[in-house]
């Protein structure tokens, strides 16, 4: 090939151009692995300055990103560094979705698979990375024979447009208690049912 002619696009990669994002080439996905922590935090901590997630800085954020009942996990990497995460676990005593999910499937609540722990470098935003994760972690579930499903405070309006422009259905707003003296308010998400 020469130099003169400009090389094609794929048409996801010329649509992500013209909409000013970076190629998804420039970017990847990988399972997180225990030297990635240390990257993870600091992203979380850029993450946690910028937009308040999460809610109350962990005391043990690296145990925090990693915890019991995690199934697996996954970061987003763009030139050598770690620009985002997802986790995937079995629900938890604090997780709305997966009772509501079980009620409206009419399935065990065993059968879901917590979406958690999703976040993005501020600095790295409108590539696509947060759709990327979600994907990588929703085929994860689906591959365990798990349906996805999340909770996200009412408050992260970005993420929930996220979801919702995913196609992920809002199964309810519920309350939670977060502390003797602090409600707040949690959107419920299940996926959307795969692709026949």
């Amino acid at each position: 090939m020469t130099g003169d002619a400009p090389r094609a696009r794929p048409r996801g990669q010329a649509q992500a151009h013209a909409r000013g994002q970076a190629p998804a080439h420039d970017q990847g996905l990988r399972r997180r692995e225990p030297p990635d922590l240390d990257a993870c935090v600091a992203v979380l901590a850029a993450v946690h300055a910028h937009d308040g997630y999460p809610l109350d800085w962990p005391d043990r954020p690296a145990r925090w990103l990693a915890p019991p009942a995690l199934l697996d996990a996954w970061v987003a990497h763009r030139d050598g560094r770690v620009t985002g995460h997802i986790g995937l676990s079995r629900s938890g005593a604090r997780d709305a979705a997966p009772a509501l999910w079980s009620r409206r499937a009419g399935v065990p609540v065993e059968r879901t698979a917590v979406i958690s722990r999703l976040f993005v470098s501020p600095a790295d935003r409108g590539r696509g990375a947060g759709a990327l994760l979600l994907e990588r972690a929703v085929r994860e579930a689906r591959g365990r024979a798990l349906h996805p499903v999340l909770d996200v405070l009412a408050s992260d309006t970005a993420a929930a447009a996220l979801y919702e422009r995913l196609g992920w259905s809002r199964l309810a707003t519920v309350e939670q208690r977060w502390g003797p003296d602090r409600t707040v308010s949690v959107h419920c998400y299940a996926a959307p049912p795969p692709p026949a």
